[in-house]
């Protein structure tokens, strides 16, 4: 029996051709790059709750890396090499000597310092000593301290939703950056202040009550010719001042002007390194600002100098230590993660890789000198242009 032709046999093709197969999918954790792309470690951004960490600081290194919003790891931070070097012993010396030299201020100055003779007024001329009344008082007897305490509790309301509102989008390790350290510590400023605000203005009620009254039943047990003479005796607020007790502020007293004196430099510094060199020079030109971006570097400044221009607190030159101190604080803190973790740096002139790294603290760390020195100067010219215009109503604290 004859077998069948096969159909199409001797024509070189197939009965059924199969078509050309398509390249198959990668698989979703599959993951091509170029020949010349290094892969990058699964630890090159942090991550909070499995996903990564999204903050307008991260996009300072968009140049650094490609334009991609990435920085690339120039080293493995986790190995020996990385800090026993050269390069870290200079650097590490430019953040902790200073933070020495801020230790033996504090321990010089912060806090009254008992007379010999128990002279008390003498006390308040020293710089480390904090009046409760410095902390809820207006700098003009004309401005109610209700005024500066509603200030303060609606600047603590928005700073708090600021930065509630940048943890619950963009999870807890926002906190990895400098920025939202500052930004927290000018909220808890605002409410620390709220509540010794509160709690001043009540006591003055209640110790002013108590005052009148103790006056009130001296003048009417007094005999007649002593009334006649209490009459003639003038009575000014001056007179009033000097002879009341200046109370010392307690703990949280002086916590709070060790906080505002942080915070001033600390905003200063954020906002103009962030305004000044890192989103002109450290960003690609496809970044663009949003809003969150200009209340992180904005509004912590806006409120902190409103409260600076309302407030009666001095400020003495030697608490820059707390600044450096806060600071150092941040930076020791990179260190121990990277140590542990590889992964990128928040921010570029961070980065010890570099042999350039020493000159990247030190010059940083010379920053500090400006920016607490501007804010100083701000309060300074606030006292004496409201000392020169307003004579008889400024409130000296000295």
């Amino acid at each position: 029996m004859r077998k069948k032709e096969r159909i199409g046999e001797g024509t070189g093709k197939s009965p059924n051709p199969t078509p050309p197969s398509s390249p198959t999918p990668p698989h979703k954790d599959q993951t091509f790059l170029p020949a010349h792309t290094p892969r990058k470690s699964p630890l090159s951004f942090p991550r909070w709750n499995g996903r990564p960490i999204v903050s307008s600081d991260r996009d300072i290194g968009r140049k650094l890396g490609g334009g991609r919003g990435e920085v690339e790891m120039t080293s493995d931070s986790t190995s020996l090499s990385y800090w026993l070097n050269i390069t870290f012993f200079l650097s590490a010396l430019c953040v902790l000597v200073p933070m020495a030299l801020a230790s033996i201020l504090i321990w010089k100055f912060e806090g009254p310092r008992k007379s010999r003779h128990d002279a008390e007024e003498r006390q308040w001329n020293k710089a480390g000593c904090v009046g409760e009344d410095e902390l809820w008082r207006t700098c003009l007897k004309s401005i109610n301290p209700v005024w500066l305490l509603g200030y303060r509790v609606f600047s603590f309301v928005v700073l708090l939703s600021v930065i509630s509102t940048n943890v619950f989008v963009d999870g807890i390790g926002v906190f990895y950056f400098y920025t939202q350290w500052t930004f927290a510590l000018v909220t808890a400023y605002f409410g620390i202040g709220s509540w010794l605000s509160i709690n001043g203005f009540v006591r003055s009620s209640g110790r002013t009550s108590c005052r009148i009254d103790r006056e009130r039943r001296l003048y009417e047990a007094a005999p007649l010719q002593e009334r006649l003479d209490m009459n003639d005796v003038p009575k000014s607020s001056t007179s009033i001042e000097k002879s009341c007790n200046r109370l010392s502020a307690g703990v949280w007293g002086y916590i709070f002007q060790i906080v505002y004196q942080m915070s001033g430099g600390a905003v200063m510094l954020t906002d103009s390194v962030f305004w000044i060199i890192l989103y002109p020079f450290l960003t690609s030109k496809d970044y663009h600002l949003n809003t969150m971006d200009v209340c992180l570097h904005s509004i912590n400044a806006f409120f902190l100098l409103g409260d600076t221009f309302l407030n009666n607190m001095h400020f003495p030159m030697f608490r820059f230590a707390y600044f450096v101190m806060w600071t150092g604080i941040y930076v020791i803190f990179q260190w121990i993660i990277h140590a542990f973790v590889s992964m990128w740096w928040p921010y570029p002139f961070l980065d010890l890789s570099t042999p350039y790294a020493p000159l990247w603290y030190l010059g940083v760390a010379l920053m500090h000198i400006p920016c607490y020195g501007f804010f100083a100067l701000i309060n300074r010219a606030k006292r004496y242009w409201l000392s020169r215009s307003f004579p008889g109503l400024f409130v000296s604290v000295n």
